[in-house]
């Protein structure tokens, strides 16, 4: 999805790290390869230079004596050449001499990211939607915390008022009541305002309701979510359990889906269609 992709951490870059003996060839270092070359070169002849020094030398102090030292003068000038031979046989690159830029992971420091999962409890959520929207979180949150090392999600139940709560409680408490969907959304926006800064944390929400709710919260709710709430998120998903038609709340959705790409809307009205749902929802998405 880009930047609304849920993002793996820890996350790593690829740097070099040092030299190495083994690489591949784009990765050579020809500067450090040809110096470590010519180092061996002048080391391994090194010797072979003195001893052709002491023979001229030798061979400069017998060209002053008599003829007969003719055959000594015949075997320095041999040698001579035999060490030179040898030094023209050092190969200007050997295969040791060759270096490689090694190539390591290094962590990457990167922002946190925060899963908010709300979830309508209200009393149009009979037990056959609560099973769905349950099913859906369970799906979500199994997929959240086998793929994802570090990833904080955030439980939130509400009816007419909002909770945040732990695991347990969101999916097994049988709290109900009326209908307020902006209580939720308040709820979320104050949340991320007091724990998770935008500069530190990438923001989800994935939201499960029947799309009940009262016709004058709905405007609020697209209110809370054009002006606080999308500004601050990387994805926001939104799921309609079993519509009988939609009301009002889609409606309102459908306005914040036509100015936030980020915005995902689906409906579920049977218990085969969750996992299809879900893949739409947070599978990759190109740019």
């Amino acid at each position: 999805m880009v930047k609304t992709e849920l993002k793996s951490l820890p996350q790593y870059n690829w740097v070099r790290g040092g030299l190495s003996m083994n690489g591949s060839p784009p990765n050579i270092n020809l500067v450090r390869s040809f110096r470590k070359a010519l180092s061996r070169r002048i080391a391994l002849g090194t010797s072979k230079r003195e001893k052709i020094r002491c023979a001229e030398e030798r061979l400069n102090h017998l060209d002053s004596k008599w003829k007969e030292y003719s055959f000594r003068r015949q075997h320095l000038k041999n040698y001579i050449l035999y060490l030179k031979s040898k030094i023209i046989a050092i190969p200007f690159l050997d295969t040791s001499d060759v270096l490689y830029h090694r190539v390591t992971r290094e962590l990457k420091a990167s922002s946190q990211a925060v899963m908010f999962c709300i979830m309508d409890v209200s009393g149009s959520m009979d037990d056959q939607k609560k099973d769905m929207a349950k099913r859906f979180f369970i799906l979500l949150y199994l997929f959240l915390t086998k793929t994802y090392q570090e990833i904080k999600i955030v439980f939130i139940r509400h009816h007419t008022t909002a909770k945040d709560v732990d695991e347990q409680e969101f999916f097994y408490s049988r709290e109900t009541g009326g209908t307020v969907v902006s209580s939720a959304l308040e709820l979320t926006y104050e949340t991320i305002l007091k724990k998770y800064p935008t500069s530190d944390w990438n923001i989800y929400v994935a939201q499960a309701s029947d799309g009940d709710n009262w016709n004058a919260d709905s405007p609020h709710c697209q209110s809370l979510l054009e002006e606080s709430i999308m500004p601050l998120v990387q994805y926001y998903a939104y799921v309609e359990i079993m519509p009988r038609h939609h009301q009002s709340l889609w409606h309102s959705y459908l306005q914040v889906k036509k100015t936030y790409p980020n915005f995902s809307m689906e409906t579920i009205s049977k218990l085969s269609e969750i996992f299809s749902v879900f893949y739409d929802l947070f599978r990759r998405k190109s740019a």
